[in-house]
C-alpha cells in the first residue's frame, strides 16, 4: 500500500488557554456509523460536529476550520451544518448511536414523531456523560454516576442503545438509553463493572454485542460478557499498561495496545495470543547503546489501535511520532506517516480514511489503503460473524480450513 497522505488538518479556532479550567488535547474522535458526521473533541471543553465529507477546499490543504461558506455548505448537504457543543468540561470520550423514532403520544426529547435521529454521547472531566442530538446540537440529558473522568464510551453496535462508559474511578458502567431503560428517576444504569485497580482508559464492545473489552493502567485487559455482565477472563501478556483495544468487524479477533510498544492480537473466545506486533524504531538497525535503545523503546509507547472496516488492516498511533498501518497477515507495518503528538485514531466506517487526534487539539485526516477483500476473507468474515472459535473447531471440515477460519493462518 502507498504511504498515508495528509488530506486535511483542522485546528481549534479559539486561542490557546493555559488555565486549569481547560485543556487543548484531542482525546477522542468519532465518525457516525453512517459516515455522515465527524465528531472532534478539540479541547477547551468543546466538541465540533462536522458534516462529512469535508469541504473540497479543506481536503486539499491544511487549514483552520471556521464557520465560513455556510450557505454553500447548507445547499450542498441539505440541512447539515457544523455544530459547536459547549460541554463545560474537558471532553475525553465520544460515541455516536442512532436514536429510534418517537411514536405518537411520546415525549422523547429531540426527535420528531416518526423520524429517527442521531445522538452523540460525550464523556466529561467531572464524571458526567452528556448526550446530544446531532442534527440540532441540543443537549438531551446527562447521565450521572461516575466519580471521576469518563475516559471512553462505546455504544452497542446493534442499535439497542446500550452504552458502556469507562472511567478513572476504576469502574465501567452500563447504561440503557432505550425506552425500556427509562424511569421516573432518569435513565437506567444496568450494571457497574468492578475489577480494575487502575484508571480505565478504553472500552470496546464486540460487533456481535456478546463481549466487552476494557483496558486500564494494568498489564492485563479484561474481557466481559455483555449478556451476564460478568468477567470472562483476564488477557495477560503485556509488560506495561494496556491503553487501547478494538475488535475486528467479525468479532473473531481482539487487539490490545500497550505502553510496552506492542500490539497483541488475541482470540477472544479462547484467550490465545495469535501474534504480537512490535513497534520498533524506524532506524532500529543502527547500533544503539543499551541506554539509548531503552529510551527509543519508551518513545514507541502506544496510544491507540483500531481495525479497518473490512478487517484486513490495523492503524496504530505511538509516541514515536508515527502513524502505522499494519496488514493482518504481516508482522511489520506496511505504511508509515509522520505525525506529532498523536493521541487517538479512528477509521472512516466505509474505509479509505483515518482520522487522528493530537495533543495540540488538532485533528488530521489521512488516506488509508483501499482494499478489495478476497472471496476467502469475505467467507471467513461472514462465517465468523455468527460462529465462535469453538463452533468452528467442531465443524466436520479439514484442519487447514479450521486454521484459516480461526485466524491461525493468515
Amino acid at each position: 500500500p502507498e504511504e498515508p497522505v495528509l488530506l486535511a488538518e483542522l485546528k481549534p479556532g479559539r486561542p490557546q488557554r493555559y488555565d486549569w479550567k481547560s485543556s487543548c488535547e484531542t482525546w477522542s474522535v468519532a465518525f457516525s456509523p453512517d459516515g455522515a458526521w465527524f465528531a472532534w473533541s478539540q479541547g477547551h471543553c468543546v466538541v465540533k460536529l462536522i458534516p462529512w465529507p469535508l469541504e473540497e477546499a479543506e481536503l486539499c490543504k491544511t487549514s483552520e476550520r471556521k464557520s465560513r461558506g455556510s450557505k454553500a455548505e447548507a445547499r450542498s448537504r441539505g440541512a447539515a451544518k457544523e455544530k459547536t457543543l459547549e460541554c463545560g468540561q474537558i471532553v475525553w470520550g465520544l460515541a455516536f448511536s442512532a436514536w429510534p423514532a418517537a411514536e405518537a403520544g411520546e415525549t422523547d426529547p429531540g426527535c420528531a414523531v416518526g423520524l429517527p435521529c442521531l445522538i452523540l454521547a460525550t464523556g466529561l472531566n467531572d464524571g458526567q456523560i452528556k448526550v446530544w442530538e446531532v442534527q440540532t446540537g441540543h443537549l438531551l440529558f446527562s447521565l450521572l454516576g461516575h466519580q471521576d473522568v469518563v475516559r471512553d464510551l462505546s455504544f452497542a453496535p446493534n442499535g439497542s442503545l446500550i452504552l458502556v462508559s469507562a472511567s478513572r474511578d476504576k469502574t465501567l458502567r452500563v447504561w440503557d438509553l432505550s425506552r425500556d431503560g427509562r424511569s421516573m428517576w432518569g435513565w437506567r444504569q444496568v450494571q457497574v463493572l468492578s475489577g480494575h485497580v487502575q484508571w480505565v482508559y478504553c472500552c470496546s464492545i464486540s460487533p456481535d454485542c456478546s463481549m466487552l473489552c476494557s483496558a486500564a493502567g494494568e498489564k492485563s485487559a479484561l474481557l466481559w460478557s455483555m449478556r451476564s455482565y460478568t468477567l470472562i477472563r483476564r488477557l495477560e501478556g503485556h509488560q506495561s499498561s494496556v491503553v487501547s483495544c478494538d475488535f475486528s468487524p467479525d468479532s473473531a479477533l481482539l487487539v490490545t495496545a500497550s505502553y510496552d510498544a506492542c500490539v497483541i492480537m488475541w482470540d477472544p473466545y479462547t484467550g490465545e495470543q495469535l501474534r504480537t506486533l512490535r513497534h520498533v524504531p524506524l532506524h532500529s538497525a543502527l547500533d544503539y547503546s543499551s541506554e539509548v535503545h531503552s529510551s527509543e523503546v519508551h518513545t514507541s509507547s502506544l496510544r491507540s489501535v483500531c481495525f479497518s472496516p473490512e478487517g484486513l488492516y490495523l492503524a496504530t498511533v505511538a509516541d514515536d511520532r508515527l502513524l502505522r498501518i499494519w496488514a493482518l497477515e504481516l508482522r511489520s507495518p506496511v505504511a508509515f506517516a509522520p505525525m506529532t503528538n498523536g493521541l487517538c485514531c479512528m477509521y472512516f466506517p466505509h474505509g479509505g480514511f483515518i482520522a487522528t487526534g493530537t495533543r495540540d487539539g488538532h485533528v488530521q485526516f489521512w488516506t488509508a489503503p483501499r482494499v478489495l477483500s478476497s472471496l476467502k476473507h469475505l467467507c471467513r468474515k461472514a462465517l465468523r460473524t455468527f460462529l465462535t472459535t469453538y463452533q468452528v473447531l467442531a465443524l466436520p471440515i479439514p484442519r487447514k480450513l479450521k486454521e484459516f477460519l480461526t485466524y491461525r493462518t493468515f
